[in-house]
């Protein structure tokens, strides 16, 4: 599967890219190059957190979880955007003792070799991981891609502070750029929580996506009389939709089912992977509807909008 495959690669992605900042920082002693060390050893645990949610989130569903494993990767994402927090915790730590103590940096040029080749290979993984991750829908896939842009974004700018400090001399830059870093990544662990944590407390899909599926259902209103208690959420890259469904009393079950087929292939076709539920109930009106006196039935609508029509042509 794609999404296992571009989790598995950004997990190799990263383990080069931590070894490599963690030998350039010690070698110059900068604070800034080892706290991008420690950003990425944080993104390596993130790419194995997502990896192994993108392969438990796509088995189908079993006794035990009737309802799929889709919420793993909301599970996985919280738990790097805890890593992320602590990351950032240590690193502005430690860019205020060496603000403090004045450590020097030493040979700054390796460092931004090492910021500029870790910047071009997470802007490489990280466009392929969103690629996928929007392909597919994926929450734990985009987490992974946004720690690595993060990074990407890091990288560039500690490769700013450790060229000032070389052409300027001033070790002030290194420790004040490694607080940005830090403050960068609390931003971006703060956006990430609010992504994956959300759905785990099943909240509605976005208003947009419920507009959508609400024009698909009334798209069909000529079948029936209205429709309530539209119901949804996301696990994972999985919507699950339910409404009641109301029919002319007149409809047998041949007839309901067929058009709750229809809408329910519809809104798949719109968002694939949904679940879509339909409680057929009958109108409690009469059985001709000529006692109706129900203002927003959709088909008193269209009977409506057709005698209008009929008049037109009429004259």
């Amino acid at each position: 599967m794609k999404k296992v495959e571009v989790a598995r690669l950004s997990v190799l992605s990263n383990t080069v890219l931590v070894v490599f900042k963690l030998a350039v920082g010690v070698a110059i002693n900068s604070v800034s190059v080892l706290s991008e060390a420690i950003h990425s050893g944080l993104d390596l645990i993130a790419a194995v957190i997502a990896f192994f949610a993108v392969s438990k989130s796509s088995k189908p569903p079993d006794a035990e979880h009737r309802y799929g494993h889709g919420k793993i990767e909301n599970v996985s994402g919280v738990i790097e955007a805890i890593l992320i927090f602590m990351a950032a915790a240590w690193i502005i730590r430690e860019a205020v003792i060496k603000l403090i103590t004045g450590a020097r940096v030493a040979a700054p040029f390796w460092g931004l070799i090492v910021m500029g080749f870790s910047a071009v290979i997470n802007w490489v993984i990280s466009s392929l991981l969103m690629k996928t991750a929007q392909e597919s829908d994926s929450v734990a896939l985009e987490a992974d891609a946004w720690h690595l842009r993060t990074d990407v974004y890091t990288s560039v700018g500690v490769a700013g502070g450790l060229l000032l400090l070389w052409v300027t001399g001033l070790q002030l830059f290194d420790p004040l750029i490694a607080i940005g870093v830090g403050l960068l990544i609390i931003k971006a662990a703060y956006d990430l929580t609010r992504k994956a944590f959300l759905p785990l407390l099943d909240t509605s899909l976005p208003s947009q996506e419920e507009k959508r599926i609400m024009e698909i259902i009334a798209a069909y209103g000529a079948n029936f009389v209205g429709y309530h208690e539209l119901r949804t959420r996301k696990a994972g890259s999985e919507r699950f939709i339910d409404l009641h469904l109301v029919m002319p009393q007149h409809f047998n079950v041949s007839e309901s089912h067929m058009i709750c087929d229809a809408i329910e292939e519809k809104i798949r076709e719109a968002y694939p992977g949904s679940h879509v539920l339909i409680h057929v109930e009958p109108c409690r009106i009469g059985y001709d509807c000529s006692d109706c006196t129900q203002t927003e039935c959709m088909l008193s609508l269209k009977g409506e909008k057709d005698g209008r029509n009929s008049a037109s042509e009429g004259e």
